[in-house]
């Protein structure tokens, strides 16, 4: 079960697409987070998720949020991910202590080694303020990110 409004955030530090460290703590106080995961760089859905939420990157800047998405892919599959795609959106890699940081959250699916489709709304106290998922195969609405956005 993945952790609810009124939880606070695990932190975490992990590497984006470039090796670089990103970690949630600098942004507290700052500003708002949305931390999507998905299962695999490459895989359809994902990759399809993935197009959308570059496509409407205006909305998390609208909202004064970061968008931070998580998959188990090492940084390099998620820099060839991200090149491929040509998209701008922050690309973490929770590959090792393989899918740690997405356990944390409860969106590790033990059986199939892999993070579920997990969204987290992330308030600028470290304060979760709502977070949603969907079932295997089955995207995330953008109109989902809007309903999360609001409650920032």
């Amino acid at each position: 079960m993945i952790l609810g409004p009124g939880a606070v955030a695990p932190g975490f530090e992990l590497p984006d697409r470039f090796g670089a460290p990103q970690r949630l703590a600098d942004r507290r106080g700052v500003r708002p987070v949305v931390l999507a995961f998905v299962p695999f760089a490459f895989s359809r859905t994902c990759t399809g998720e993935l197009r959308e939420l570059d496509a409407n990157a205006g909305l998390f800047a609208d909202a004064g949020a970061e968008l931070l998405v998580a998959s188990v892919d090492a940084k390099y599959a998620l820099r060839a991910w991200g090149e491929a795609e040509g998209v701008d959106v922050a690309l973490l890699s929770d590959f090792w202590p393989h899918g740690a940081v997405a356990r944390a959250y409860g969106a590790f699916d033990e059986e199939a080694g892999f993070a579920r489709r997990a969204t987290f709304a992330i308030g600028v106290d470290g304060v979760i303020r709502s977070s949603f998922a969907t079932g295997p195969g089955e995207a995330r609405s953008i109109e989902a990110y809007r309903a999360a956005l609001a409650t920032l």
